[in-house]
C-alpha cells in the first residue's frame, strides 16, 4: 500500500507536525511518501522518505499528485487543510483519508487521530462523518523510539534544567528563560536551525560554560534524561517528558496548545498561560 503524508514545517508554523508524522510513518505498512511545500525554515532534509515538493497548498495540485502516485491512504496533518478541502480530495480521488487533529475542527475523513493525552472523543460529535473511526487519547499517543530506548538506560543527572521551547521558538522565549534563571545552574538548551533567533541565542551563551546549546540534536531523549527539570511548551514534547518521568514546567506559546494547557492545569502540573518572569520563578522555586 502506498501512503502519502501531507504536512509542512517552517520557521512560522513550527516543526511539530512533521516530527510526529515521522513517528506515525513507522507504523505504516508499504511505501510512504511525504508531500511538503518548500517553506523557509523547513526540515524536509530530515525526512528519511521520498518527498514530493508542492508549489502551493492548492487542492488541485494535491489531487493530481494523489492520482499520479496511485495513493491508497492520504494522511493529512495540516492546519491549512479543512473539511471542505478534504471532501474535494475524497470525491475526486476516492482515497482513504486519515486526518490528524488537536483543535477540534470539522473533518471529512475516514479516520481521525488525536493522539494527545487530553483528547476528548465526545467533542468530535457532528464534526466528522458518522462512519469516521475516532482514534483519541493516550492509547494512540506517539512516542519516538529513542525515548523508549533511553528510558531503559541508567543515566546521571548532569543538567539542572533542560529547555525546549519548540524547534522554531517564534517568540524567542528561550532567551527570556535563560535571562531569568539563576546564573549558577547547569543548563541544556535545545533548538534547531529553523529558529530565527538562533544567532541571538548563540551570542548570549558565548562565554557561559554552564549553558550548552544543542542545535539539531539527535540525542533529545538522552539530554532530557540527563536533566533534573524540563521547561517546555504544552505540546507533543510534554508527552515525551511525562513518559520519561522528568519534572517540568510548561509555558503556553501558541493557541493550538490551549487544550493541553487546560489538561495539565486540571491535573495540577506547573503551567503558565503566558510568559511572566515573576510567576515563572515562583513555579521554579516550588520544584
Amino acid at each position: 500500500m502506498r501512503t502519502l503524508i501531507r504536512s509542512d514545517s517552517s520557521s512560522n508554523i513550527g516543526l511539530g507536525h512533521v516530527m510526529r508524522d515521522l513517528v506515525f510513518a513507522k507504523s505504516l505498512e508499504g511505501e510512504v511518501i511525504f508531500a511538503c511545500q518548500n517553506l523557509q525554515g523547513n526540515i524536509i532534509s530530515s525526512i528519511p522518505y521520498e518527498v514530493k515538493i508542492l508549489k502551493s497548498n492548492d487542492v488541485d495540485e494535491l489531487e493530481e499528485l494523489i492520482k499520479a502516485l496511485h495513493v491508497k491512504l492520504l494522511v493529512i496533518d495540516h492546519y491549512g487543510i479543512d473539511a471542505q478541502f478534504e471532501q474535494k480530495i475524497k470525491e475526486a480521488t476516492k482515497v482513504k483519508i486519515l486526518s490528524f487533529d488537536d483543535t477540534y475542527e470539522p473533518h471529512h475523513c475516514d479516520i481521525l487521530l488525536n493522539h494527545n493525552l487530553c483528547a476528548d472523543v465526545s467533542r468530535y460529535k457532528n464534526l466528522v462523518p458518522k462512519k469516521c473511526k475516532l482514534r483519541c487519547g493516550s492509547l494512540y499517543t506517539l512516542i519516538r523510539n529513542e525515548f523508549k530506548e533511553e528510558k531503559k538506560q541508567t543515566c546521571e543527572k548532569i543538567y539542572d534544567v533542560f529547555i525546549a521551547m519548540g524547534g522554531t521558538d517564534a517568540t524567542n522565549i528561550t532567551l527570556d528563560i535563560l535571562k531569568t534563571l539563576p546564573k549558577e545552574l547547569q543548563i541544556s538548551v535545545l533548538t534547531t536551525t529553523a529558529n530565527a533567533h538562533l544567532h541571538e541565542l548563540q551570542n548570549y551563551v558565548q562565554g557561559k560554560p554552564n549553558i550548552v546549546l544543542h542545535v539539531n540534536s539527535n540525542e533529545v531523549a538522552k539530554l532530557l534524561h540527563q536533566s533534573r527539570l524540563a521547561i517546555v511548551t504544552p505540546s507533543v514534547m510534554v508527552h515525551e517528558v511525562l513518559f520519561m518521568e522528568v519534572p517540568f514546567i510548561a509555558i503556553k506559546v501558541a493557541s493550538n496548545q490551549d487544550d493541553m494547557f487546560a489538561y495539565l492545569q486540571k491535573q495540577e502540573y506547573p503551567v503558565l498561560k503566558e510568559w511572566d518572569a515573576s510567576l515563572f520563578m515562583q513555579l521554579y522555586n516550588a520544584q
